[in-house]
């Protein structure tokens, strides 16, 4: 066992003497349609008893993908942009919703999301809006409640419970994969690490203790090292603190 999963352990530990609960929630982006992976993410979270909020791209998303869902309990629909494409300028990060583009077109490619998934899903899609990199111009959050959206998601802790008035702000915190080198399993201690910063901040009083600690995946690219980290590290915390969490607009 390495020594980040002993300090794993050990700040658990704090946790239940402390009698304190952590909430988990688990989402996983870029869905489109039935796959093995998916397959193997639903089972996963069947055998963990943690639903996953499913990010699908509303452009792309096909009909299979929503009769897939209709049929399951642990998979639970939410909107993913529009197209998740790049609209930054070559020297800016990418970007689908970000500051360079017209505010107007933005808000409408938002808008045609939640409609198109709405179309798809029906009363099982959850009005989250993820957008795609976890990027999205500040000008954009204000108008978002009034497309209809009630949450948004991104990553990194929370400055507050709501992004905007009637639009709650539900973020990650935890992503596995080296994006930017083998874009495998990024090095354990160091996701351990990130992991125990986040708790003992939260246990300290100096994070958001309320909002849920987000897990973020993209089944698509999962090889076996981040299956394997994935279902271990998430049965840690739920045989400790964590209790499962999931969105509903009742939660907002």
């Amino acid at each position: 066992m390495t020594s980040g999963w002993d300090a794993l352990d050990a700040e658990l530990e704090l946790w239940a003497a402390q009698g304190l609960t952590l909430p988990l929630w688990w989402r996983d982006d870029d869905a489109i349609a039935p796959t093995e992976a998916l397959t193997q993410l639903e089972a996963l979270a069947q055998q963990l008893g943690l639903p996953v909020h499913l990010a699908v791209i509303p452009k792309q998303a096909t009909t299979e993908l929503a009769d897939h869902l209709k049929q399951s309990k642990s998979l639970i629909p939410v909107v993913h942009g529009w197209a998740h494409e790049n609209h930054a300028p070559a020297d800016k990060k990418t970007c689908e919703f970000g500051s360079t583009r017209v505010v107007d077109a933005a808000l409408d490619e938002a808008e045609a999301g939640l409609t198109r998934l709405k179309q798809l899903f029906g009363a099982q899609l959850q009005p989250m809006f993820v957008p795609p990199w976890n990027r999205i111009s500040p000008a954009l959050v204000p108008w978002l409640a009034g497309l209809d959206y009630t949450a948004l998601s991104a990553f990194g802790p929370r400055k507050k419970p709501n992004a905007a008035p009637g639009l709650l702000q539900v973020n990650t915190h935890i992503d596995p994969i080296d994006w930017k080198g083998s874009r495998s399993l990024l090095d354990e201690e160091q996701i351990l690490a990130t992991l125990l910063a986040r708790l003992t901040a939260r246990r300290l009083g100096t994070e958001d203790r309320a909002e849920p600690l987000g897990y973020l995946t993209h089944h698509l690219v999962h090889d076996a090292a981040i299956w394997a980290f994935s279902e271990r590290l998430l049965s840690r915390l739920l045989a400790g603190p964590a209790k499962p969490w999931r969105y509903s607009e009742r939660t907002s």
